[in-house]
């Protein structure tokens, strides 16, 4: 394995290269325009794959983006490891607050990465993290030391729901038939305190509609009179929270995991820098549901957010209308033992119930997904541990995660595999924001850890 790592050291700056010819691909599944990019990368991470020594590539057809598969298996008595990744990647808008040109990677220190980091759209979410599985493979590969079978799924449409890739999946189960699935689309704790995640909330995303007059309206002739269903949407919306951080929504706390005070003390163990979290971000102080701690919020406790609100008129200039419609998208973040659907259905009966008899109301679903556990007493959670510590050179804790990778529930369920939750950005690295980055550190220790954990999960 000491031959393997030499390798990764001598190779580290070439590594660095390649990511960038891959970051430089504007592969944004969200947005029709860019579907030819998104093709051609595709194109490209199979070519990674071939080059760094993986058999069986295809760029496998969906009804959407296609989903790139490699293989070695080396023997059929060794165990074998799915490595999953996603190649999409979010729009960079608002463009106007990035740096940099948000396809154009660059390097450049920070306080956090004071070793530099590679800002760019894709470059910790997720193209720099499934990257390092391919260079580390290819590191392997090139000592003669693959410990375990490898299997390789990366997808195009991740940032869009995953919406094919559960067929694929059902589709293809003795393809990906394996023993575990190794996934870096999470982050570490801090680099000082590295973490292997250990869960994941669920997510139920709507889309709400509230209609008022059958058309816009002159605000002068009108105003006054008749209901502003912008008016309207933000009061149901500021009804969904109490003052104290509970969701009001009938029925949502039903299923939710009462997380035992043992553990929860345990997980307050991570060094909580109130201070440092507040000034990463730009706020004077914080709020959320009373009686928890920020670490309990973002982890083990459901969520509801507005992630964006809009009607009338948003152009240049002024135009006096009241909006005949307003929307919003909402998301909630779910936790054991709540569903998407059973969320989603009590949203819909308590936002229409709360909506005045003037307008109307309409709620669309959206993408939503499970909850994850992966308990800390398991062999596929202590291979990725004991991999980190070597390669950290420090403890290595559990961590529950606020965020949401819905396909860990379904591979569970379909291919009967647990999840390795192996990332190794940081959550200040600015994902699915403008100035994007990953950190240099991180990304050589994710390419040092990945063979060790196969060495490790091999025994």
């Amino acid at each position: 394995m000491q031959e393997t790592l030499n390798y990764i050291q001598e190779n580290k700056q070439r590594f660095v290269d390649e990511l960038f010819d891959l970051l430089r691909i504007p592969s944004i599944s969200a947005d029709p325009a860019y579907k030819d990019d998104v093709l051609k990368c595709a194109e490209k991470v199979a070519d990674l794959l071939k080059n760094a020594g993986a058999d069986n590539v295809e760029i496998c057809q969906t009804a959407g983006y296609p989903i790139v598969y490699g293989d070695k298996i080396t023997d059929s008595s060794l165990p074998t490891v799915l490595v999953y990744g996603h190649y999409d990647v979010q729009p960079a808008d608002p463009i106007e607050l990035w740096r940099k040109p948000p396809f154009e990677p660059y390097i450049e220190k920070t306080e956090l990465h004071p070793d530099g980091a590679i800002f760019a759209r894709g470059s910790a979410d997720d193209k720099g993290q499934f990257f390092m599985h391919i260079k580390a493979f290819e590191a392997m590969m090139k000592t003669g030391v693959v410990p375990c079978n490898v299997k390789f799924i990366l997808e195009g449409e991740e940032e869009v729901g995953s919406v094919n890739l559960g067929v694929f999946v059902n589709e293809n189960k003795e393809k990906l038939a394996c023993d575990c699935i190794l996934i870096s689309d999470t982050h570490i704790y801090s680099n000082e305190q590295p973490t292997v995640t250990t869960g994941l909330r669920g997510l139920s995303y709507v889309e709400v509609e509230v209609e008022g007059p059958n058309r816009d309206l002159h605000s002068g002739l009108y105003g006054g009179a008749v209901p502003n269903p912008i008016h309207v949407l933000s009061r149901m919306i500021s009804n969904l929270i109490d003052e104290n951080g509970r969701i009001q929504i009938d029925g949502f706390y039903d299923n939710v995991d009462q997380v035992s005070l043992e553990e929860r003390a345990e997980m307050n163990k991570l060094k909580d820098d109130q201070e440092a979290f507040k000034n990463a971000i730009g706020l004077s102080g914080l709020e959320g549901e009373k009686g928890f701690t920020t670490l309990e919020r973002t982890s083990i406790r459901p969520t509801l957010d507005c992630n964006g609100i809009w009607g009338g008129y948003t152009g240049e200039g002024a135009k006096t209308v009241i909006p005949s419609k307003a929307f919003a998208k909402i998301s909630m973040r779910l936790v054991p033992f709540q569903t998407p659907e059973e969320i989603t259905e009590k949203f819909t009966k308590y936002f229409e119930k709360i909506a005045p008899e003037n307008v109307k109301v309409k709620v669309t679903p959206h993408h939503g997904g499970m909850p994850y556990v992966l308990q800390s007493d398991t062999k596929e959670f202590r291979a990725a541990k004991q991999a980190m510590e070597t390669a950290f050179g420090r403890e290595v804790l559990p961590y529950r995660s606020g965020g949401s990778i819905p396909i860990t529930a379904m591979f569970e369920q379909v291919l009967g595999a647990k999840s390795v939750l192996m990332g190794f950005g940081l959550d200040s690295d600015a994902i699915h924001s403008p100035n994007e980055h990953y950190g240099l550190f991180n990304f050589y220790k994710g390419i040092e850890s990945i063979p060790l954990f196969f060495k490790n999960y091999a025994k």
